[in-house]
C-alpha cells in the first residue's frame, strides 16, 4: 500500500482548514474584548517592570562579583604566609553581610525615616509578601520601579563591597573572629546609617539634593575610613620593610585579575544604580564616564610614579585604576564625559601621593585601601560640587568651575564631612572594643609563624611554604631561645 500522501490530498486539507478558520475566527475574536489605552498601559508598565528587574539583578550579579576581585586583589598583594587568611575572609565577609543586611541593615536603610536619619521598619523582610500575596515595589525609602526583593538583593550587593575594603587595608593581622564581628556590624549598622542619609527618599541628606549616584561617599569612604582606623589600631604586620618601602606582592598575576574583575564588576555598580533602563542615554553616559576614568586613572598613576622613580610600576596602574573607578562613582550620572577623564586623571595622582602619606604616617595598609577608597571616594563626591551639569544634576544646579557658584559644592562637601566624622568615630568604638576584648589583632604566635598556619592551619603554595615545616622551625627556635634565657 502506498503511504505517500499525494499533492492533491494536500490541498485538499488545507482548503477544508481554511473554510472552518472563517467561519468560525469571527466569533473568537468577538469573544476576546478589545484592547483599551487602560489596558495596553498595563501591560507596558508591566513589561518596563520586568525589563527593570531582569537589569538590576544582573547588574547585582556583577557587583557581587566584585567579591572575587577583591579576594584575588587582595591575595596577590599581601604576602604568601596571609593569603589563605584574605581569601577567606572575603569570601566569608558576603555570608555574614547577606545574614545581617536581611535582619537589620536593609530596614535601617531603606525602612520608614525617623527624623531623616535611620529606618525603623522592614526587618527581615518580615511585611513581604502583602497580605493578598502580591510583592510590593521598592521599600518605603526607595522610589525605585522594582519589587523589594529585587532592590534587597542589589543593596546587599553594595553593603559587601563596602564590608570588604577594610579586609585589605587589616589584612595578616587581624584575629578572625574580630573579623566575623566588624563584618557584622558595619553590614547591620554603620554602612546602612549611612545608606539612609543619601539614598532613603526621606534621609536628611537626600533631601539637601546632595549627589552620590554610585556610591563614592555611601560605599567607598566609608570602607575607606573604617579601613584605615581598623590599621592606626591594629599596628603593622610583623617584619615588614621600613616605613617608605612597600611590602613587595606575593603575586602581581593575582592582583592584575583581581583589578581586572573588579573594573568589570563596575560596570553592575555605576550604570546598575540607574534601577531602569528607561533612559538609555543615561545607562550610555554612566557607562562610558566609568571607562574613560579607570583608563586616565591607570595612565596618570604609571606615569607619575615613573617621573618619580624611575619604573614602570604595575601595582600603582592598578591601584590607579581603581581611584578612578572609585571617584567618578558619585559623578558619573552628573557629568560631562571631558570631565570624567580629569576626575580619573586626579585620582590617579591622588592615590600615589595617598599611599605616601599613609606611609609616612607609619600605618600599615598592604592594598592601599585608604587611598584608593577614602581619600578618591572623598574627591569623586567633591568633584561634582566642582564639575557637575546643570541639566544632570538633581537640583539643575551647576559645579563651581562651571559657574554654579558654591551652593552645589558646599552641599557636597557637608556630606562629605558628615559621613566622615561618623564613619571614623563609629570605627574608633567598633575596633576599640574588639581590641579590649581580644579579638582585634590575632595572637602573637601568628606573627611569628603566619596567620595562614596559625588560623587556618593551611597554605596557598604548600609545596613551596609547608605548614608543617613552618610550625616545626618556630618550635624549634623557641626551645633555643628558651635554653639560650638560662
Amino acid at each position: 500500500m502506498n503511504k505517500h500522501i499525494r499533492p492533491w490530498q494536500r490541498l485538499l486539507a488545507i482548503a477544508i482548514g481554511s473554510m472552518v478558520f472563517a467561519v468560525f475566527a469571527p466569533t473568537i475574536v468577538q469573544a476576546t474584548d478589545a484592547p483599551t489605552v487602560q489596558s495596553l498601559s498595563e501591560t507596558t508598565t508591566k513589561l518596563q517592570i520586568s525589563i527593570d528587574t531582569i537589569w538590576v539583578l544582573i547588574t547585582g550579579f556583577l557587583v557581587f562579583f566584585m567579591q572575587t576581585g577583591f579576594a584575588m586583589l587582595e591575595a596577590g598583594l599581601n604576602r604568601q604566609r596571609g593569603v589563605v587568611n584574605a581569601l577567606l575572609e572575603n569570601f566569608i565577609n558576603a555570608a555574614v553581610t547577606i545574614l545581617v543586611w536581611w535582619g537589620i541593615g536593609f530596614g535601617i536603610a531603606f525602612g520608614t525615616s525617623a527624623g531623616g536619619l535611620i529606618g525603623i521598619d522592614t526587618f527581615f523582610l518580615s511585611q513581604l509578601p502583602g497580605a493578598d500575596g502580591s510583592y510590593i515595589l521598592a521599600a518605603p525609602g526607595s522610589t525605585a520601579a522594582i519589587n523589594t526583593y529585587t532592590l534587597f538583593f542589589f543593596q546587599f550587593a553594595f553593603a559587601a563591597t563596602a564590608t570588604t575594603i577594610a579586609t585589605g587595608s587589616m589584612a595578616g593581622r587581624t584575629d578572625f573572629i574580630g573579623d566575623l564581628i566588624y563584618s557584622a556590624i558595619m553590614g547591620a549598622i554603620a554602612y546602612p546609617i549611612v545608606v539612609h542619609w543619601v539614598w532613603n527618599s526621606d534621609g536628611w541628606l537626600s533631601k539637601l539634593s546632595y549627589h552620590d549616584f554610585a556610591g563614592s561617599s555611601v560605599v567607598h569612604t566609608v570602607g575607606g575610613w573604617t579601613a584605615l582606623v581598623g590599621a592606626y589600631l591594629l599596628g603593622p604586620r610583623p617584619g615588614r620593610p621600613a616605613w617608605g618601602t612597600l611590602p613587595p606582592a606575593h603575586n602581581l598575576g593575582l592582583a592584575t585579575l583581581g583589578t581586572m574583575i573588579l573594573w568589570f564588576g563596575w560596570y553592575g555598580f555605576n550604570p546598575g544604580s540607574t534601577l531602569s533602563t528607561g533612559n538609555t542615554g543615561l545607562i550610555g553616559l554612566v557607562t562610558v564616564n566609568t571607562t574613560l576614568a579607570a583608563g586616565a586613572g591607570a595612565l596618570s598613576a604609571i606615569i607619575f610614579q615613573y617621573t618619580r622613580k624611575g619604573k614602570w610600576d604595575l601595582v600603582y596602574s592598578l591601584n590607579g585604576s581603581l581611584a578612578g573607578l572609585v571617584a567618578i562613582t558619585a559623578p558619573c550620572a552628573y557629568v560631562a564625559p571631558w570631565a570624567s577623564v580629569l576626575i580619573g586623571l586626579t585620582g590617579g595622582i591622588l592615590v600615589t601621593v595617598g599611599i605616601d602619606l599613609i606611609e609616612s604616617a607609619h600605618i600599615d595598609d598592604p592594598v592601599g585601601a585608604f587611598a584608593v577608597h577614602g581619600i578618591n571616594g572623598m574627591m569623586g563626591t567633591l568633584s561634582v560640587g566642582f564639575l557637575g551639569q546643570a541639566e544632570l544634576t538633581l537640583n539643575k544646579k551647576a559645579g563651581l568651575f562651571l559657574g554654579g557658584g558654591f551652593e552645589l559644592l558646599g552641599i557636597q562637601l557637608l556630606g562629605v564631612v558628615a559621613i566622615a566624622v561618623f564613619t571614623v568615630a563609629f570605627s574608633f568604638l567598633m575596633f576599640g572594643g574588639l581590641k579590649a576584648l581580644g579579638h582585634l589583632r590575632v595572637n602573637s604566635e601568628a606573627d611569628r609563624i603566619g596567620i595562614d598556619a596559625y588560623e587556618h592551619g593551611a597554605s596557598v603554595w604548600p609545596d613551596v611554604y609547608a605548614i608543617e615545616e613552618k610550625e616545626t622551625n618556630c618550635a624549634e627556635t623557641t626551645e633555643i631561645e628558651a635554653l639560650d634565657s638560662e
